[in-house]
């Protein structure tokens, strides 16, 4: 793969324009491989959250600008693709479109351990009410 070494360096090296570029090369390729065409758009995908991870992981807040310039692409295509990862629970941020800024959400520790308390909890739950079910047949 002959753009590999300049998509690895561009990541390393948070230069997102050029990652965004050799990324367009890495996935056509990946498209015409054998094995991997079927992962293309996961792939794709996963990659760009981690782009955008990394970036919003450096600042509290940042204009929508201001990422796009760093990404090489369109306001409206950041807000676009920023909005679905949200949703998506995969980027911890909010978008403030009056003013044009992406905050990112710090994780709470004690809220995440309370979040996983409870969904272990209500597996178990689940669970016994399942057994009770059968027990009583």
């Amino acid at each position: 793969m002959p753009h590999l070494e300049t998509f690895l360096n561009s990541f390393y090296d948070s230069n997102y324009r050029e990652f965004f570029s050799s990324l367009a090369h890495i996935i056509e390729e990946l498209r015409v491989d054998r094995y991997g065409h079927k992962h293309t758009k996961f792939y794709c995908r996963e990659m760009r959250i981690r782009a955008y991870t990394q970036y919003l992981e450096s600042y509290r807040s940042v204009q929508l600008s201001s990422i796009a310039d760093a990404f090489g692409v369109s306001e409206e295509f950041i807000d676009k693709e920023l909005s679905r990862f949200i949703a998506l629970r995969s980027l911890p941020c909010k978008i403030d479109m009056v003013s044009r800024v992406v905050e990112t959400v710090r994780p709470d520790n004690r809220n995440l351990l309370y979040q996983r308390t409870l969904k272990q909890g209500d597996v178990l739950l689940n669970r016994v009410q399942k057994l009770s079910r059968v027990i009583h047949l």
